[in-house]
């Protein structure tokens, strides 16, 4: 249940209402613009006159170009790969950070992309080499290949897609080698020419961006993997949130983004905006870095035992 405080209008809630749990670091959109327009908007100002859409929009366009960099808008879904082989994008995906295979100890264990195959468009043919189309007008689609209502047939799946998901992926031994006492006929050192993307047993995968698919090799099937993924920051109502140590770059964002887009602003004060607006994004993105003096020690400890 929620107390009300009069001075400012403001719901505080009991530990029993979880969902508000962190919420105090993060400020609305909403708040932005009411904000950026009392400060930065009216005579005497920065700004003398400007609409609230485009404010709006500017306010939109610095949390999308902030999630990308500073506020490290990332989500991830953990998914069951089906026998098909392929997952679909999220709806708000715009990269991935890395895609997991997670084993029965619940460590996560890099899947790598293999870069040199992809999902063409396969055209059907027939048995003499023409293309086949699809029979758009009643027409016959294996000979008519004049008319340009007809389009080429697909065929699902390609042979290239095919071949990689039933490909078994080489096992290299690569946690268990059995090195020979013989220096002369040992093993070690005697792999040359492996392709890093290839030589690994998680198994691979690789994005169709035309389709909007991830598709696994055979040895997923089955397997739980996470897809971790970059977002603009604007999927939904509530994601259109900036962290406090952030709060300074979005003004100084709009202000730039409101100032360059106006012909009667002199230039100097459009170039002072730039340069503070790469000021505040640099010193929000070292705020968020998170970077903790014991828990750097304790990892530099680590890597002393390593060189040693």
């Amino acid at each position: 249940m929620g107390l009300l405080d009069g001075t400012n209008q403001q719901t505080y809630y009991s530990a029993g209402n979880s969902a508000n749990y962190g919420n105090y670091q993060f400020t609305t959109l909403e708040n932005i613009i009411n904000a950026f327009m009392i400060m930065y908007v009216g005579e005497g100002k920065i700004i003398n006159k400007v609409n609230r859409t485009d404010v709006q929009f500017h306010a939109m366009r610095a949390i999308q170009e902030l999630s990308y960099d500073v506020l490290r808008s990332f989500k991830s879904q953990e998914i069951e790969v089906p026998n098909t082989l392929s997952i679909i994008l999220p709806q708000d995906y715009v990269n991935y950070v890395k895609i997991v295979r997670v084993g029965t100890d619940g460590l996560e264990r890099h899947l790598y992309p293999a870069r040199k195959t992809s999902d063409p468009f396969a055209i059907t043919q027939n048995a003499d080499g023409t293309y086949q189309f699809t029979d758009t007008d009643n027409a016959d689609a294996d000979n008519d290949t004049t008319t340009g209502t007809d389009s080429l047939l697909e065929q699902t799946p390609s042979n290239t897609s095919e071949n990689f998901q039933n490909v078994t992926p080489v096992d290299y031994q690569l946690y268990d080698v059995n090195y020979s006492s013989d220096i002369e006929i040992s093993t070690e050192g005697r792999r040359y020419g492996l392709d890093p993307q290839y030589s690994q047993i998680n198994g691979s995968f690789f994005i169709d961006q035309l389709r909007g698919l991830i598709k696994f090799g055979a040895a997923l099937a089955g397997e739980t993997v996470t897809l971790h993924y970059v977002s603009d920051g604007l999927g939904t109502d509530s994601e259109m949130v900036v962290h406090k140590f952030c709060e300074e770059a979005c003004y100084k964002h709009i202000a730039y983004g409101v100032l360059s887009t106006r012909s009667n602003i002199p230039e100097y004060l459009v170039q002072r905006y730039k340069k503070e607006r790469f000021a505040e994004t640099r010193k929000a993105k070292i705020r968020l870095s998170n970077i903790k003096i014991e828990e750097f020690t304790q990892v530099l400890k680590g890597m002393g035992k390593q060189i040693k």
